[in-house]
């Protein structure tokens, strides 16, 4: 396990971070608790919002009323948490050895690179020991912030991967509805649960992280301790690797931004040593394994098209 001594300095400004970090956690966390709610078998459309054109009228409410990509070159707009996707493309609902959960989402959108790394990711998934994928949510058909359950997804280069293998056999649209993926983390936080953890949830987190498109896998910091301790000497892709609030039942995987995405801006580059020392550590804190309560978070309405990249508004118009 590797540890560097940061520079007293550097010290100094990982601590703000860290605490400018656990502040967005706490912002963000009851939105990632909803990855496994179920989704429905008889889903409605979302009823026309009043006032559409109000400055006032929150993105999320009018991306999430967009059930089709828009008509328009494709390419990615803006940060993974501020922005929209032009042209985008779905991930069929069942592969070979991939299959699409919570259909009733219209969430398994995104950039062509995505859709192309998901399929490569589930073919090496029998290498593995996993007959196959299944899949959360990715994006919206046009991107953008969602009524539910993420900050971020926004640009079509963000994926959800179950950390439960497919089943040999096609799942129901009702099982892909209500079925919850197999929690890692064992009871007490410190580490993975040793009844569920085993060598293939390493070798496909592993294959991930080694594809060149990927910028960053989030986990939760437990199934990071456990990657660093069974990685072995092949410890190169480590550091793509990410400890994260909420990740105790999925992977997230992060693609880097496009060549044909100009507007797209790229995820800042993680540190250069495997992130298994002083990094991992500061997530098993008494602070950061027991935050003291505080009042509940108010319900926020999220950004407004104003505070997205001007050319959203042309995805968000766009036939």
């Amino acid at each position: 396990m590797t540890t560097i001594e940061a520079p007293k300095g550097a010290a100094r400004r990982n601590t703000i971070g860290r605490a400018a970090a656990l502040v967005l956690a706490t912002l963000l966390a009851p939105q990632v608790a909803r990855a496994q709610d179920r989704g429905t078998l008889n889903p409605q459309p979302l009823p026309p919002l009043a006032k559409p054109d109000d400055p006032a009228t929150p993105a999320k409410e009018l991306f999430g009323r967009k059930t089709a990509p828009a008509n328009l070159q494709t390419r990615t707009i803006g940060f993974y948490s501020k922005g929209c996707l032009a042209g985008a493309v779905a991930l069929p609902i069942n592969g070979k050895t991939w299959q699409v959960m919570r259909l009733s989402r219209n969430r398994n959108w995104g950039h062509p690179n995505l859709v192309q790394f998901l399929e490569r990711l589930a073919a090496q998934a029998p290498k593995t020991g996993w007959h196959g994928l299944l899949v959360g949510d990715m994006s919206q058909p046009r991107g953008g912030p969602m009524l539910t359950g993420h900050a971020s997804h926004q640009v079509g280069l963000d994926a959800d991967i179950w950390l439960t293998p497919m089943p040999n056999r096609e799942l129901t649209r009702e099982e892909r509805e209500d079925m919850s993926a197999t929690m890692i983390v064992a009871e007490d936080r410190l580490d993975v649960d040793p009844q569920v953890w085993t060598p293939a949830h390493l070798a496909v987190i592993r294959a991930a992280a080694k594809d060149p498109q990927v910028a960053r896998i989030f986990v939760n910091a437990a199934i990071k301790k456990a990657l660093c301790r069974d990685a072995g000497s092949d410890r190169g892709w480590l550091g793509k690797v990410q400890p994260w609030w909420g990740h105790d039942f999925h992977f997230h995987v992060r693609l880097i931004c496009p060549s044909d995405s100009t507007e797209c801006k790229p995820q800042p580059p993680r540190p250069a040593d495997d992130g298994c020392g002083q990094e991992l550590a500061y997530w098993f804190t008494d602070a950061v394994l027991h935050p003291r309560p505080g009042p509940p978070a108010k319900p926020k309405p999220g950004p407004k098209m104003a505070d997205l990249p001007a050319a959203c508004r042309q995805v968000l118009l766009a036939p």
